[in-house]
């Protein structure tokens, strides 16, 4: 409870003895936003004598209590309830209108402040409004009236803790923050390649030795040899929680009304596994497969007894079996992969997935849990009940809940923390993408489109962090906050109710309250935004004109399709806004623009990006030609770049100036022999 009582009393300290509130020029300024809130005549003076009494359920009273008497709030605990100068929460049967087991509602009058809900979890999201009331007004608290209760019930983080592990300490720390701004879920990433990260009893090779390497920096170990060491091994860097460590953090959550959801990654995401068991595997030989043979009787007899050992430590109604990005190469030359499919009448490895699918959803439904799984779930065929996270876009979601299946959104166009929020010259290194504050404000989860009839089968909503780009807590913290006092408001506030404006207000004093209580955010008050180009059109003799296509553009990122490359349209800081248009056949970027009419020219000129860790390359060799027949073509310019691998993220403008007249521009952009990879590119601006 260290821990807890720390950061509670944080809240406070600064604000609920020392400050002077204006409590009549000043409007209560709470995150997430609620449903309702009236401001009322008069205030209520926190006060030596204020006591609390709870009528609660005896668990959530002592929760209550402790968590309150924790705060820094001078309560004293009542022998029975008052009418003046308490605090006083209560569980009822009804609230007014609303129905949700979250919601509260929050009275405070000269008198006495009361809160009613219709559950333990309701009296606690009510007390944090309250404790960011007295940290805003601290102790002379207007009175007002708040009825409120969340949009989604699935609120929730995902932190990976297998590419860099972070200990349970860390994990608390982040826990006191998250249902401070009404998170309700936290999922553990707990394995991966990089590292398995929970104890259990019948697989002890999986922390003696799949949970070690030698390098302590996932880029170091994934550009290396990506081998494992024992735990003994003096260069052996990692860890992992002990079933116990898990007992400490499941109690914490509860502590806080966070349901854990723990992750165990099947069929793919598991080298680690399969070099300490590689008789699970299809070759049977370690440092070979990251995919579990689905032939192998073996595989659902380790797979069934970690998760036995794995739902007798946590209680949450999902657990997460991954599912994501299965190689599946060697299923098609195994033998026994090949006689299950034959067995089992499975026409394509996408439906052997799906089978192993079906088998563990079966298993945890028998033992009274539910699956919840990547998008990837559902190749091959969606198991019955299960629960479908949608990350690549929005497109697995939404056909999940066509089939009449529970969605969590969490598309990585909105919601992958681990992309660059600022310029990303001034970021620390990333995986990519750019994902700033405001984009992941602006995500509704539920679209316009969606049938009145299947939009409660949208669960909620969650923000991933990946850390392969993540070794330090402090780096972590940066990375999540204030993102996911974003992701909280989405989750929980109204559509109605949100504005971009009134977030960021509040976001900017967030940052400043977080450092003060000992975290790490992104300094929100210096941030640069998108870059110059991106932030308005531009004018140029070829916008709007027709452009021909001697390459054809790759349709996994066609920006505005044809039009894109004349449409005025520039690109901000990464491909994943749409504005980039990237190129993969053998020629890359071939492309003719028709000026409509013979044209005196001056320049000519197109940018390019540069990020190596996905493959983006900036061209190897730019030719600039020009035609007034659109036969005869005079070439202005053949620009030749050398290519390095570089952990930056670049841009360049390949183009010429001089003095000519066409109506035909052709532009080529060629790829390095070298590396090859996606050319990206926006706009030919001609001048």
């Amino acid at each position: 409870m260290k821990l807890k009582r720390i950061f509670v009393a944080m809240l406070l300290c600064t604000s609920l003895y020392t400050a002077t509130a204006v409590v009549a020029d000043t409007r209560p300024e709470l995150t997430p936003v609620p449903s309702e809130l009236v401001m009322q005549q008069g205030e209520f003076e926190w006060k030596d004598n204020t006591s609390l009494w709870i009528d609660a359920p005896q668990a959530d009273k002592q929760i209550l209590t402790d968590y309150l008497q924790a705060s820094g709030l001078k309560l004293s605990v009542a022998k029975k309830e008052a009418k003046k100068q308490q605090l006083v929460l209560k569980v009822v049967n009804a609230l007014d209108g609303m129905s949700s087991q979250e919601a509260y509602q929050l009275n405070v009058t000269p008198q006495r402040i009361e809160i009613t809900a219709l559950s333990g979890a309701g009296l606690f999201y009510g007390v944090q409004s309250l404790l960011q009331l007295t940290a805003q007004y601290g102790n002379q608290l207007p009175a007002l009236e708040i009825k409120d209760e969340p949009r989604f019930r699935y609120r929730g983080m995902m932190l990976d803790v297998s590419r860099h592990f972070f200990d349970k300490e860390f994990v608390k720390k982040q826990m006191d923050i998250l249902s401070y701004y009404k998170i309700n879920r936290l999922h553990l990433h707990l394995t991966d390649a990089a590292g398995w990260r929970i104890e259990i009893k019948k697989y002890p090779r999986l922390t003696q030795f799949a949970a070690w390497r030698p390098q302590a920096v996932w880029k170091d170990w994934w550009n290396g040899d990506r081998k494992y060491c024992e735990e003994n091994d003096p260069q052996a860097k990692g860890g992992y929680y002990t079933q116990d460590d898990i007992r400490e953090l499941v109690a914490y959550a509860q502590q806080h009304y966070i349901t854990l959801i723990p992750e165990i990654e099947m069929p793919a995401h598991s080298e680690e596994v399969l070099t300490a068991y590689p008789e699970l595997s299809c070759t049977h030989e370690p440092y070979k497969q990251a995919d579990f043979c689905i032939g192998n009787e073996k595989t659902y007899e380790f797979l069934e007894n970690v998760l036995l050992e794995v739902m007798d430590l946590f209680p949450s109604k999902y657990i997460h079996i991954g599912g994501d990005e299965a190689g599946k190469a060697s299923w098609k030359t195994c033998p026994l992969c090949q006689a299950r499919m034959k067995e089992e009448g499975l026409k394509d490895v996408n439906e052997l997935q799906s089978y192993l699918i079906h088998r563990m959803e079966r298993f945890l439904n028998s033992h009274g849990r539910d699956l919840l799984g990547w998008d990837e779930i559902l190749d091959g065929g969606l198991a019955p009940n299960a629960t479908v996270m949608s990350w690549r876009g929005t497109e697995g979601g939404l056909k999940a809940v066509e089939a009449g299946h529970h969605a969590i959104m969490s598309p990585g166009e909105y919601c992958y923390l681990d992309g660059y929020q600022d310029a990303p010259y001034s970021q620390p290194e990333a995986i990519g993408g750019y994902l700033p504050l405001q984009k992941v404000y602006s995500y509704n989860p539920i679209p316009d489109t969606l049938p009145a009839d299947k939009v409660q089968l949208i669960s909620g909503v969650q923000g991933n962090l990946w850390t392969e780009y993540i070794p330090t807590p402090e780096h972590v913290e940066y990375m999540i906050y204030p993102r996911m006092m974003a992701i909280a408001e989405v989750g929980w506030s109204a559509q109605a109710n949100r504005s971009w404006e009134d977030f960021h207000g509040r976001a900017l004093k967030i940052v400043e309250e977080l450092k003060q209580k000992g975290y790490h955010p992104f300094e929100l008050s210096k941030e640069i935004g998108n870059r110059k180009e991106a932030q308005q059109p531009i004018e140029h003799l070829g916008l709007g004109k027709k452009v021909t296509y001697n390459a054809p553009y790759w349709d996994s990122y066609p920006a505005n399709g044809d039009k894109t490359l004349t449409d005025g349209l520039r690109g901000g800081w990464n491909y994943n806004d749409k504005l980039w248009q990237g190129f993969v056949t053998k020629n890359r970027v071939d492309v003719v623009v028709d000026l409509e009419k013979v044209t005196d020219i001056h320049s000519i000129a197109a940018d390019f990006m540069q990020i190596c860790g996905p493959e983006v390359f900036m061209p190897a060799q730019v030719i600039i030609s020009v035609s007034e027949d659109g036969k005869n073509y005079t070439q202005l310019a053949d620009l030749k770049h050398e290519v390095v691998r570089d952990d930056a993220v670049t841009f360049k403008n390949f183009g010429w100036t001089g003095s000519t007249k066409a109506r035909y521009v052709r532009y080529q952009a060629l790829a390095s022999d070298k590396f090859g990879g996606v050319l990206f590119t926006d706009e030919i601006v001609i001048k």
